[in-house]
């Protein structure tokens, strides 16, 4: 049997894993570029790694277009797999595409992607449009994305579930000084449909009031069928004169499920010599657990809604991380303008408080270390 993950929750981990896409100010459109990246996971019995290729292409004056491939190779034997079923190996591919179109000061960008594995598919179509204002000071970004996922199982061939998901965002982007750059977003989310694992189980205590009577995995989770959730942001870039600059952001999550999230992150960006750049990062994440979760249930106390995911149980996690950047060509090369080699270590705690380890008795909380590896080239024409 195969335990799941849960595709969507406020600490998502593996949507950080660099989607080679770069979003350009209102009334700029993005330049020509080519990207390529290997990406790996490595942390709690999970191994996830696998290329992405990106080629962004525009005719100079209104519209550019970029078309993305990624994948996922994932071998499992997380925490989850090893108490409810056994090791498995999948891959994930992902096919991503946008335009954008500029009149004025105004930016349009449309999108979609499509996102296949063996259990799970997804579309998701996107459309935003920016507007830059005061001497292009002040930039407001609206946006809107539409996600339809089709959930099935690979230990039943008769499952078959689906989920909605829906985000509104809008962003005002101001610069403040010359050296100082601000940016506030916020986000409404909205989930419909089969929001959970097919896999995963809850842990249910068999005698509350005998202990030796042991617990069991006999029950499926069961989440409600809707979600709604709130996020506000604010990030600072600071210029120094040197060419380095400071950034700081934060971050603050909220659903009706009864996670509330904070999410603080700091950097440096440092120039060495003439072509190499490094950089530093800094995040700590720290959430409480939804109403309907438990590490263990009591029998026959059970609730409507149970959950046994770790990633809606009380957690906080650090993540220290270095880049380090150069650029190839001081003045191009033949057709090419600039290209770059790139390489980016992180390395995260995790911290479980009130999530236990079911194979060892009488052990609260759990964590574990994982590293995160990208090695990219750009090149610009």
């Amino acid at each position: 049997m195969v335990v799941g993950a849960t595709r969507r929750h406020p600490g998502a981990l593996l949507s950080a894993l660099f989607l080679v896409s770069h979003a350009a100010p209102a009334g700029v459109l993005p330049e020509d570029r080519a990207d390529a990246m290997y990406h790996s996971y490595d942390g709690g019995g999970v191994d996830v790694s696998g290329p992405s290729y990106l080629v962004r292409k525009g005719d100079g004056k209104r519209f550019s277009a970029s078309v993305n491939y990624y994948v996922d190779s994932i071998s499992s034997a997380s925490i989850d797999v090893l108490t409810q079923g056994s090791p498995y190996n999948e891959q994930r591919t992902q096919w991503t595409g946008s335009v954008d179109y500029i009149h004025a000061d105004t930016t349009m960008t449309a999108g979609y992607s499509n996102s296949d594995e063996s259990d799970y598919q997804s579309d998701t179509y996107n459309f935003s449009i920016s507007q830059a204002m005061f001497g292009d000071l002040t930039t407001v970004t609206l946006g809107y994305s539409y996600g339809d996922d089709d959930v099935s199982s690979n230990v039943d061939s008769s499952f078959e579930r689906s989920a909605e998901h829906r985000n509104y965002h809008v962003s005002l982007t101001q610069v403040l000084t010359k050296n100082l750059l601000l940016s506030l977003n916020y986000d409404a989310i909205t989930d419909e449909g089969f929001l959970h694992s097919p896999y995963r189980k809850v842990r249910v205590q068999n005698d509350p009031l005998d202990p030796s009577a042991g617990w069991n995995f006999n029950t499926p989770e069961t989440y409600p069928n809707t979600r709604t959730s709130n996020a506000v942001s604010a990030n600072f870039i600071y210029y120094l004169p040197y060419r380095a600059a400071v950034k700081a952001g934060y971050r603050y999550y909220t659903d009706d499920w009864d996670i509330d999230a904070h999410n603080v992150e700091v950097g440096y960006v440092h120039p060495l010599w003439d072509r190499w750049i490094v950089e530093f990062n800094y995040r700590y994440y720290q959430q409480d657990q939804a109403d309907f979760y438990s590490d263990l249930f009591q029998f026959p106390d059970q609730q409507n809604f149970m959950a046994r995911d770790k990633e809606l149980s009380k957690f906080k996690d650090q993540t220290l991380g270095v880049a380090l950047s150069y650029d190839l060509f001081e003045d191009g090369w033949g057709y090419l303008d600039k290209a770059t080699l790139n390489v980016k270590y992180s390395r995260i705690w995790f911290d479980y408080d009130n999530y236990s380890d079911a194979r060892q008795a009488n052990a609260p909380g759990y964590d574990f270390t994982a590293d995160l590896f990208q090695l990219f080239a750009s090149v610009w024409y």
